[in-house]
């Protein structure tokens, strides 16, 4: 005959109620992936009189159904890093792209500035020489209307 399964009362665990029902979810869903309905009974009959199931069996299962959770959360975390990392990058790339842009217009703005000035110095030399034009235009048509 099969030995009763051993059990302790949940409260001697240290675990919230919370982490007591927690505990007891994962249990049962452990067993039940791990295809002992007798020990999936015994967990449900342990848990309805506010004690957890210490098999050894059921220690077992639970222990695989965790290592898998915890591969399962693993991957994950590693899923999310990486898709993190990425989106990094590219925020990194878009700012430096950015940034280039940005110093390109602003070597663009200058340039242009320069030649503003530069345009300026030419006007104001035109401006300069188109008075030199009108004095002598002007001594000419004196000098003009004194020889006529």
């Amino acid at each position: 005959m099969a030995s009763p399964a051993r059990s302790i009362p949940d409260t001697q665990l240290g675990l919230s109620a919370g982490e007591v029902q927690l505990l007891r979810q994962h249990q049962q869903i452990a067993l039940s992936q791990h295809g002992n309905s007798a020990s999936s009974r015994a967990a449900s009959h342990a848990s309805s009189q506010g004690r957890v199931l210490l098999d050894p069996s059921s220690l077992q299962a639970l222990s695989v159904h965790f290592d898998r959770l915890m591969y399962s959360i693993q991957q994950r975390w590693q899923a999310l890093t990486a898709q993190t990392q990425m989106a990094t990058q590219i925020q990194y790339d878009r700012a430096g792209n950015a940034m280039q842009m940005a110093d390109a217009e602003i070597a663009r703005f200058r340039e242009l500035l320069r030649q503003i000035d530069e345009l300026e110095v030419e006007f104001d030399k035109i401006r300069r020489i188109g008075e030199i034009v009108k004095n002598f235009r002007a001594r000419v048509e004196a000098l003009d209307r004194r020889v006529r």
